[in-house]
């Protein structure tokens, strides 16, 4: 690599030539646009993979999937079951994360109604999404959460249903077939509307 002479006897077209082979300087501002720039590459792929990715559609079957309790937040006593298992029940599947704001908003409702209902045949799941064990258990006990849930294993659960990101509802009938969905946190007149219209049916 050439240097810019500082030899007081140089003239000034020997130091003006050793300049001019200098490197170009990558400055902040311009490694700051590079990144920018593979930033939203990045993004603009992830968002055409996922919006490839197959969702399940509202009245129409509700993929199957198979779930591993954390211990202690079992269904009848069963360390894992099946979509199968849960057939004559309407099933509210909800996808969360510790690391999830919105979905503290909606933590609460989600509770009351599984109490409000879970002696009329409805039974409520969550499946924690992109977390970690100690971290999903503490989100539990920090919202006294009593109804089932798991962790989705390898993003099985996640992928078979196409989700967006967290928080999202899945209300599946009797029938297992998908009667709603919801993306976002979900409210108390839309989840006890969904709910009381499918206990009609």
């Amino acid at each position: 690599m050439a240097e810019i002479s500082t030899n007081p006897n140089a003239t000034t077209d020997e130091a003006q030539a050793a300049a001019d082979v200098s490197p170009p300087l990558v400055t902040p501002l311009r490694a700051a646009a590079l990144v920018g720039l593979f930033a939203l590459l990045a993004l603009l792929g992830w968002g055409l993979v996922n919006s490839n990715r197959s969702r399940p559609i509202e009245g129409g079957p509700a993929p199957r999937f198979t779930v591993q309790y954390y211990d202690g937040y079992e269904w009848q006593g069963k360390t894992s079951s099946t979509l199968d298992d849960f057939a004559g029940q309407i099933v509210v599947l909800n996808f969360w994360a510790s690391w999830c704001v919105e979905c503290r908003y909606e933590a609460d409702l989600l509770e009351d109604t599984w109490r409000a209902y879970r002696d009329k045949g409805v039974l409520f799941l969550g499946v924690a999404y992109v977390d970690v064990e100690p971290k999903s258990r503490g989100y539990l006990t920090e919202f006294n959460v009593t109804y089932p849930n798991a962790p989705d294993l390898r993003g099985l659960i996640s992928k078979a249903y196409g989700i967006t990101g967290v928080p999202e509802t899945f209300i599946i009938d009797q029938q297992g077939q998908v009667a709603y969905i919801h993306i976002g946190p979900i409210t108390e007149q839309t989840l006890y509307q969904q709910i009381d219209r499918l206990l009609q049916n």
